[in-house]
């Protein structure tokens, strides 16, 4: 366990799931909506079809025993109930490595259940890191979090709302020139857990 690990361990000690919940949906209306960087989750925010779970798992096999939970949740909930749904783990997968291991591993889930095509995940991390980029470049952020989580996505969902949206292919890069004028300090005024729950 690195540095980095060990310090964001001790960090959510002691946070219950309340205030996990609150930080989370926080990050959402400041980040996400606030500076648009999901340009639908807005309208989900807003009627509350967002749902914000936390599990209580400290390996990587109750990881993926909340995980098939949520995912069948999920599926039998009625869209305009639960459009997506944020699986936020605050007691595991510190390391951003062991996070991706259990991400894939998540996929597989899905896989194995049949829902390909059906949901896919999205994925946020405190210590975010994209392949091939410097550790300092601010393009990490735009898929850093307060807590390691899961996002749930509805595939039919997102195509429809993609259908309408003008070059969605855009977004990412938007969203990092968008984070690069912030800078770091921006993105810490912004939304001031960040100093604590990233590097």
């Amino acid at each position: 366990m690195n540095e980095k690990t060990t310090a964001m361990n001790e960090k959510t000690t002691g946070i219950n799931t309340e205030q996990v919940r609150d930080l989370t949906r926080r990050w959402v209306e400041v980040m996400v909506v606030g500076e648009n960087l999901c340009p639908f989750a807005a309208a989900v925010l807003k009627r509350e079809q967002i749902r914000f779970a936390v599990s209580q798992a400290h390996s990587h096999a109750e990881v993926a025993r909340d995980f098939l939970q949520e995912l069948a949740l999920i599926q039998q909930a009625p869209e305009e109930d639960i459009a997506t749904s944020l699986l936020i783990v605050p007691a595991a997968l510190g390391d951003f490595y062991d996070y991706l291991d259990a991400l894939a591993h998540c996929e597989t889930l899905i896989t194995e259940a049949g829902l390909d095509g059906v949901f896919q995940l999205a994925s946020f991390h405190p210590n975010y890191r994209f392949g091939g980029v410097p550790a300092s470049d601010i393009s990490h952020w735009t898929n850093r979090s307060p807590f390691p989580m899961f996002h749930l996505i509805r595939e039919g969902q997102m195509s429809r709302v993609l259908a309408h949206y003008p070059d969605p292919d855009s977004i990412p890069e938007r969203n990092i020139e968008h984070l690069r004028a912030l800078g770091r300090e921006g993105l810490i005024q912004l939304f001031p857990p960040f100093a604590d729950y990233c590097d």
